[in-house]
């Protein structure tokens, strides 16, 4: 097995595993909404399951883009490949930002709010 094998096997279980924390995330959400149904109101339970979403595909981006930058800074590194990288990552990086705008009420560079 060569390099470039190893290279592209350990670039496929990241996404592996960023696919697995977001299929996870969602299915703890939805344990967590119904748990939250049972002892509380709907709207604590559907913002308690909203934030795990959330919470899921910001870390499942994540692992996803390390496994794009693996595979292209090691596989292929052209000029066509990095550009294409740097959108993807420029894109996920605006939805992981929105996605914290859209829990927290904040972007991620500003102080928390004091509640």
């Amino acid at each position: 097995m060569d390099q470039i094998e190893i290279i592209r096997g350990v670039s496929d279980v990241m996404d592996a595993i960023g696919v697995s924390v977001v299929s996870i995330g969602v299915l703890w959400g939805l344990l967590c909404f119904a748990k939250a149904l049972i002892t509380q109101s709907s709207d604590v339970a559907y913002k308690t399951f909203r934030v795990q979403i959330v919470r899921s595909l910001i870390l499942g981006l994540e692992i996803l883009v390390a496994g794009d930058v693996i595979r292209t800074v090691a596989i292929s590194p052209t000029l066509t490949s990095v550009a294409v990288l740097g959108a993807i990552v420029l894109i996920r990086c605006f939805l992981s930002w929105s996605l914290t705008l859209e829990i927290d009420g904040r972007w991620p560079w500003q102080p928390p709010r004091n509640r």
